[in-house]
């Protein structure tokens, strides 16, 4: 349902293009500021991968999604089509140059830019959820109770303790756990848990969805308005941009690029500049009889999946499949999941009604998102937040809000009026060349 109708009129100061998390949350931060605000979208707000990600506040993962191991794993994630990453053989051909760019990123140089830039954002992001939840009377839907990553084989303990080492080097919190005391906090896992690291400082949301929908709702009383469209193209006019519609022409000053998976063509007809953007097709299994199995969100070490308690039960996702955007999904590699859960509980978890879901996660090679503003304030950027897209979304917001300011911008970027944010520079569409 649009609060909208179409009209060539500038009535709108700045023009959304997605109503994900990213988009929702700054197109909320930007009504704040007083601005006139449209967001577009084909779908219902927040029905892509906000509705459909893992739940967790995952402010520990500051390294890349991939690191050198990915050259060894190549081969099985080419034969394996139920492997927790892999990539389809079909679409190999067009992922090359992303890959190429992905493994010329695990350089030692590059990749300490990108681990400063995720870890930037991370540790912000937690503080910047919990303003957000507060500002909408809905805290409750935060628990920041932490997480745990466990592991089960003997020989995982030494690869457990090197990550436990690189955390502690990056200032993340972390705690090394028993077997004793994983039970003592989660005593419905399996004895056969050897132990695992403990993160205090992250957390997870009782429901993506009804995040997403309070948000909404909040924004439309600030005066947001949200038509369900499917944007076409857009150009920069002598007083801001034209968005074009399959139901007309839209005009404002300006125009905020947060449609995810979707932005590249866009971010092209507007700056000129080609982005290698890819995404990862995420999946998850919705089990809706599993309730009080977990306090908080676990990730198996070995299994490389993640169990988030919800409202509506318990969700299994971290499945990872790279084959583009119109390859049909593949649900059995959301099924798998809960294969994959077997043996981490005392009691084997109940599947019966259980739902499967697929959707695109925005990746770009060297794991961070773009945030920028370009032609002079025309166009602004928020997309490629990978796995990261909940986590990181509501800091992302108070960037871009601070961005389309009115406020003087320095060469970097950033606006003097918020000296407690993370610098642009990392994150400016210029770094692909």
């Amino acid at each position: 349902m649009s609060d909208s109708s179409p009209s060539a009129s500038p009535d709108t100061d700045i023009i959304v293009v997605g109503a994900g998390l990213v988009g929702v949350t700054s197109a909320l931060a930007l009504a704040r500021q007083g601005q006139r605000v449209l967001v577009l979208d084909k779908q219902e707000p927040g029905r892509g991968a906000s509705y459909g990600n893992a739940g967790h506040l995952a402010t520990e993962q500051v390294f890349p999604i991939a690191d050198a191991s990915i050259l060894r794993s190549l081969p099985g994630m080419l034969m394996d089509p139920m492997g927790p990453l892999r990539l389809d053989w079909k679409y190999l051909p067009r992922a090359l140059p992303w890959l190429t760019r992905l493994v010329l990123n695990l350089r030692p140089a590059p990749f300490r830019q990108s681990v400063a830039g995720i870890r930037a954002l991370n540790e912000r992001s937690l503080a910047a959820w919990q303003r957000l939840l507060a500002s909408v009377d809905s805290s409750h839907l935060l628990k920041a109770d932490g997480s745990l990553l466990v592991y089960e084989k003997p020989e995982s303990h030494s690869k457990l303790e090197a990550l436990e080492s690189r955390m502690r080097e990056q200032q993340v919190p972390v705690e090394l756990w028993d077997g004793n005391a994983i039970q003592r906090a989660a005593p419905q896992l399996s004895n056969a848990l050897l132990g695992g690291l403990f993160f205090p400082a992250t957390g997870h949301v009782l429901d993506p969805w009804r995040v997403v929908t309070t948000l909404v709702e909040a924004a439309r009383r600030e005066g947001v308005r949200f038509a369900q469209e499917t944007v076409q193209s857009a150009r920069l006019t002598a007083k801001g941009v034209a968005v074009t519609t399959d139901a007309g022409e839209r005009e404002a000053g300006q125009v905020l690029i947060a449609c995810g998976a979707h932005s590249a063509a866009l971010t092209a007809q507007l700056t000129g500049k080609r982005v290698p953007l890819d995404t990862e097709r995420g999946y998850h299994l919705m089990l809706p009889r599993e309730h009080d199995r977990l306090p908080f969100a676990v990730t198996s070490l070995e299994r490389r999946f993640i169990m988030t308690p919800m409202e509506t039960g318990l969700r299994l996702a971290g499945t990872v499949e790279f084959a583009g955007l119109d390859a049909p999904p593949n649900m059995g590699r959301a099924w798998q999941l809960h294969r994959l859960s077997r043996g981490l509980f005392k009691n084997d978890l109940d599947a019966e009604d259980a739902t499967p879901w697929m959707g695109f996660r925005p990746s770009l090679p060297d794991s961070l998102p773009i945030i920028d503003r370009l032609e002079n304030g025309r166009v602004l950027l928020a997309f490629g937040h990978h796995h990261l897209g909940l986590t990181q979304s509501a800091i992302t917001a108070e960037m871009i809000a601070n961005l389309a300011g009115p406020a003087e911008h320095d060469a970097s970027g950033t606006s003097a009026h918020r000296d407690d944010l993370p610098p642009l520079e990392p994150y400016r569409l210029a770094r692909f060349g």
